[in-house]
């Protein structure tokens, strides 16, 4: 039951890290969407993607594009967790959490996939 965070900022990753360790979850972490989908093609599986979008290499669109056109990973639920986005705009999202997301709304959101 593990969750894989794909973000930028070093802090906001390391803390959702901690936050949800504690919770008694595991945890991936990836710095970029490029990053993020070499973590997927090792085969490790998480119930849940937590995604920015505005990251360098590669950004959270791109790799949502990537991740539903591959019969393996697009059943992987993503929610973008953002403070730019705009539902409408993400194809492939399940939803989103907007920065700063409340610790409670994540580990609710966690449970639901992990539990």
């Amino acid at each position: 039951m593990s969750v894989l965070i794909i973000e930028d900022d070093h802090d906001i990753r390391e803390t959702l890290k901690e936050l949800l360790v504690t919770e008694g979850y595991a945890v991936l972490t990836a710095e970029n969407g490029k990053e993020g989908i070499e973590v997927l093609k090792t085969g490790k599986r998480p119930r849940l993607v937590l995604l920015d979008l505005m990251m360098p290499v590669m950004g959270g669109i791109e790799f949502l594009d990537i991740l539903t056109k591959d019969a393996v990973l697009a059943s992987i639920p993503v929610y973008i967790h953002s403070a730019t986005a705009d539902m409408t705009l993400i194809k492939g999202a399940r939803g989103l959490l907007k920065k700063p997301a409340s610790f409670d709304s994540i580990i609710e959101l966690v449970q639901s996939y992990c539990d």
